[in-house]
């Protein structure tokens, strides 16, 4: 987002270290540079807008919030009606996997139907995307507390319940970070961590409920309670798309064309083949190691628990150190403590010490997405790279869990080669983000580069200036594609 009062600052000030600075005069030389036949229809940025970097902005926080902790959160505790199905054989000739790909559907639906969200939102406004979110997550669940036969869990808390939080979640993760400047990765931090403090409250919940009052009554009131929730923070929630000029495009292939938005889709595709194994499979795996269905039980709410602690956390320490510096040292470190901790996690208190530890950073793509997304792109295309990115992780989420357990053994160690597999695939992401920092150093040393040239050549007294910028654009990205592996392995805050 542009912030043009940071023009004035004093000479003194050092703004090749301000993401804040450098991604605006990054969203303003796109803008300059787009040809005049591909710029979008959608009003420009106002110069004079600026954050509020707090303010209302904590409310919508608060609704983000809670709108992910009956979507994501809600759907985290699928684990217990998992243990339930299989326990009771509720759905006679079911077989694990068909339990397993209605897990899948949840998410990768949600995913799925972004494009469409996007254009509601672009059309009708956020509050009508929210609406529709509302509206098929609550037939969802009371549809599901009818289900008979396995095709209908299938319709209902796979397809209809993952279309519900697509909504809901599209219409939702962009407000957040349009309300804040400085405080971005906190705000969107504290709003991503509704998603493990909902599940933590819900995989609790939904066992007692389930054994009290049975499986049907446990989804009637789960769809109540989720509808009530959802439709007040629809209505308080406000975003700022007319002020900064987002330009809500469903699916702009010219980002396609940006290496760096490549890396991010990188990084968020590995990052998810990762995290479904985690959420799903952590719990079984508590099985496995001869631990009750109980303290499995125990284990994946602990993991949710770090989650919703691990996110804020993830998030603020983003906007000291660096937004990119954060999300890539974090991904690395859960691939770090999968090979470390939970190859060897064999006794019940090693397993509630990993659960915690990695929850609190298993999620890092998605309390980071946003404001990445934002330093990179920019927040007028934010929307349209989020479109994007949700469209990428179709695959991986869908087939994650099934991968997981096609690597599983029949004895021994039997999930050996899924935590392997795992593990791999958070270090893969991370490399995403390495890679995506050295391009992020070299882009503000040209922009820093190109405006100290610019104001020691004005382009009133030169007359050929425009050419003159364009070679020095040129030579100096050449200089920094052949400087990126020095510049990948220098701190920088970025």
């Amino acid at each position: 987002m542009t912030e043009p009062r940071l023009f004035g600052d004093s000479p003194s000030r050092d703004l090749t270290n301000d993401p804040e600075y450098t991604s605006s005069i990054h969203d303003s030389e796109k803008t300059i540079a787009e040809p005049a036949g591909e710029q979008t229809s959608a009003p420009e940025l106002k110069a004079d807008d600026v954050p509020p970097d707090g303010g209302y902005g904590w409310v919508c926080v608060a609704c983000v919030f809670w709108i992910n902790a009956h979507t994501w959160g809600l759907n985290s505790s699928y684990g217990v009606f998992l243990a339930h199905y299989l326990a009771t054989n509720t759905f006679p000739g079911a077989t694990y996997l068909d339990y397993a790909v209605v897990g899948g559907l949840s998410i990768s639906q949600a995913l799925l139907v972004s494009p469409i969200a996007t254009y509601i939102t672009r059309t009708y406004g956020t509050r009508t995307t929210l609406f529709v979110g509302i509206f098929f997550e609550t037939m969802s669940l009371i549809g599901a507390s009818f289900a008979k036969e396995i095709w209908q869990l299938f319709l209902s808390q796979g397809i209809c319940f993952g279309w519900g939080m697509g909504f809901l979640f599209v219409g939702s993760v962009g407000v957040a970070p349009q309300w804040f400047s400085k405080k971005r990765s906190l705000a969107n931090g504290i709003s991503a961590g509704g998603s493990g403090i909902g599940g933590l409250i819900y995989s609790l919940a939904t066992n007692a409920m389930i054994e009290s009052i049975g499986l049907g009554w446990a989804f009637r009131i789960l769809g109540i309670v989720s509808f009530m929730v959802n439709f007040v923070c629809a209505l308080l929630i406000k975003d700022r798309n007319k002020q900064i000029g987002a330009s809500q495009l469903s699916f702009d292939a010219r980002l396609f064309k940006r290496k760096e938005f490549l890396l991010i889709l990188g990084w968020g595709f590995f990052s998810m083949l990762g995290y479904i194994v985690l959420l799903f499979s952590l719990p079984n795996y508590a099985l496995s190691i001869g631990l009750t269905a109980a303290q499995g039980s125990v284990i994946g709410a602990l993991l949710n628990l770090g989650q919703g602690l691990g996110r804020p956390l993830v998030g603020y320490f983003s906007d000291a150190a660096g937004r990119i510096n954060m999300a890539g040292f974090m991904t690395f470190f859960c691939g770090l403590i999968c090979f470390v901790i939970w190859i060897f996690a064999k006794t019940y208190g090693v397993l509630i010490f990993f659960a915690l530890l990695v929850g609190t950073v298993s999620g890092t793509f998605w309390c980071c997405i946003a404001p990445v997304g934002a330093e990179v792109v920019g927040l007028k295309e934010l929307p349209s790279a989020l479109s994007i990115t949700w469209i990428m992780l179709v695959l991986p989420t869908t087939f994650s869990e099934s991968i997981a357990l096609e690597l599983k053994q029949a004895t021994g160690d039997v999930y050996l080669h899924a935590q392997i597999f795992t593990g791999f695939m958070y270090i893969a992401a991370a490399l995403c983000m390495w890679f995506l920092r050295g391009w992020k150093i070299a882009e503000l040393q040209r922009i820093v580069a190109k405006k100290e040239k610019a104001d020691n050549s004005p382009r009133s007294t030169a007359p050929n200036a425009s050419t003159d910028d364009a070679e020095g654009s040129r030579t100096g990205s050449y200089k920094a594609s052949s400087n990126l592996m020095k510049r990948m392995c220098k701190w920088k805050r970025v």
